[in-house]
């Protein structure tokens, strides 16, 4: 099993690299979530661009309840995948869909804390929050999505984040903010909201942040965290602008091409 995961993990890690694709995973990586996890760390250990911060997927509880999964999953962010907002994205053929998410920018201090995290005692850590844009999609040759391990073992499937304008934290109802992701171009709009996000953006923040103290996990700058889809994976119907608004934090901008 080693020796598989050491090979896979190398193929990940070079289709990340050049943006190419590889065959499938096989599907003992793929459902069963553990093997999925292994796979993901040993390909993230091959990335040389830094880590900025984590996403949290799979966040939406009906999806769990569905695949039978207690929890979600979060996955490693790298510097290379993370653009400002306006900035432009050439679509590429791993992408299979756009999400609109709440992030929070957190201090690194929160990893010497010996105190489990809370939706209320985590506050003291997040210096700012903003909306973003992620890009989905496989580096390997398949479609679909029909369990969790297909999400996690392959880079958490992230292609690209867009953030917009960080703006100082402040308490706000996070379950509760209205969301909304348009093209102008073709008109697709898809309406959300940060309840469907783990209950709340910021319960998602706190279950990425223990969970990762609890792996062992830390990283020594502030860090991101991305807490997961408002709107669900929604299809990428036609190339044009993205613009994305989430009530009382912001708008945030792209155009794929």
């Amino acid at each position: 099993m080693q020796k598989e995961i050491s090979n896979l993990s190398k193929k990940l890690a070079k289709a990340f690299n050049t943006n190419t694709l590889i065959a499938p995973l096989p599907k003992k990586f793929c459902t069963n979530t553990k093997n999925a996890n292994l796979l993901r760390v040993a390909s993230e250990k091959l990335i040389k661009s830094p880590v900025i911060g984590f996403k949290a997927g799979a966040t939406g509880k009906a999806m769990l309840k569905k695949w039978k999964e207690k929890e979600p999953f979060y996955a490693s962010i790298f510097k290379k995948n993370l653009i400002k907002t306006n900035s432009a994205v050439n679509l590429s053929k791993n992408t299979f869909g756009i999400e609109l998410e709440v992030f929070y920018f957190l201090d690194k201090k929160i990893f010497k804390s010996k105190t489990k995290l809370t939706t209320q005692n985590i506050k003291k850590y997040i210096h700012s929050m903003g909306p973003c844009i992620e890009l989905v999609g496989y580096r390997q040759r398949k479609r679909g999505v029909t369990c969790l391990g297909d999400l996690t073992a392959d880079f958490g499937c992230n292609v690209k984040f867009i953030i917009g304008r960080k703006k100082k934290f402040k308490n706000l109802k996070f379950n509760n903010l209205a969301t909304k992701l348009h093209n102008k171009k073709s008109g697709q709009t898809v309406e959300g909201n940060t309840k469907v996000v783990y209950d709340s953006p910021i319960k998602s923040c706190v279950w990425l942040v223990n969970k990762a103290k609890k792996d062992k996990v830390s990283i020594n700058k502030n860090f991101y965290v991305f807490t997961g889809s408002t709107v669900g994976v929604v299809p990428i119907q036609q190339k044009g602008t993205f613009e994305g608004q989430i009530k009382s934090i912001g708008k945030v901008k792209t155009t794929i091409r």
